[in-house]
């Protein structure tokens, strides 16, 4: 009997007027897969998350969770759903109002409705997992590097222990050095709670790190997937040409 995928997107579309973003989208995600969608600026990666968290619908298609297709769920239903979920955001998003430890439990506090004290206690160990001492958690958020604020972001990514976890470019801005940290931090994270996770990304580095399976976005479909063992010795043009970072090639280079 063939295992339930934990996440999939069937045949999916998005148009925004007469551009269409999405056009036939499928991908699949087995339980505790780890899969990096990588792609150019503006093929519809963070399209293609925000259907998923269902911030954008799409015209047609099916995207499920645990076999449950969720596209046209709303209220109560969008909330049972949206609680399986965690999500690294590019810029970490982090509330400057709200104290290092406060950022990390605000899902616990204000989506589970979890006592001040108790989750202060989660958000301190989740912090610990990401390399953070106990007294940073007073600390304003303003005033961390970018490095750190993507640790904050990490920590409160994994702090209600999410089924499926969402990595939006989680190493952009970021010098290759605290890339290379916060890539493996991911990839030790992700370990400890066995999520199933889905990054966009543009950086091979990150992908040939935190990657099980890679695919690529363009012209608003998956036109390759594979292991990342695989990537290097794939006989996709479009595949060779975005690794290598190469001028020449099936990409359109679009002059404005």
């Amino acid at each position: 009997m063939t295992e339930t995928p934990r996440l999939e997107l069937i045949d999916v579309h998005k148009s925004f007027g007469p551009k269409v973003v999405l056009n036939g989208l499928n991908l699949s995600l087995a339980r505790g897969e780890s899969v990096v969608v990588i792609g150019g600026s503006g093929t519809g990666k963070s399209v293609m998350l925000k259907c998923v968290l269902g911030l954008l619908h799409p015209e047609q298609g099916q995207i499920r969770i645990d076999g449950e297709d969720t596209i046209d769920l709303r209220g109560a239903d969008r909330e049972r759903v949206l609680k399986k979920f965690g999500m690294l955001f590019q810029s970490a998003a982090l509330f400057d109002s709200l104290t290092v430890w406060e950022n990390v439990a605000f899902g616990l506090i204000e989506g589970a409705g979890m006592g001040r004290e108790e989750a202060r206690a989660i958000a301190i160990d989740k912090l610990s997992k990401v390399g953070m001492d106990a007294d940073m958690a007073e600390a304003d958020p303003a005033g961390l590097s970018g490095g750190m604020r993507k640790r904050v972001g990490l920590a409160r990514a994994i702090a209600t222990e999410p089924d499926i976890i969402f990595f939006d470019e989680p190493t952009t801005g970021l010098d290759p050095i605290m890339g290379d940290i916060i890539n493996n931090l991911i990839t030790e994270c992700v370990q400890d709670l066995g999520a199933t996770t889905l990054t966009i990304s543009h950086d091979m580095s990150s992908a040939r790190t935190i990657a099980d399976r890679v695919a690529m976005l363009y012209d608003g479909r998956i036109i390759w997937a594979g292991g990342v063992d695989q990537i290097d010795h794939c006989d996709n043009e479009f595949v060779d040409q975005f690794i290598h970072g190469r001028e020449e090639g099936p990409f359109a280079l679009e002059v404005s």
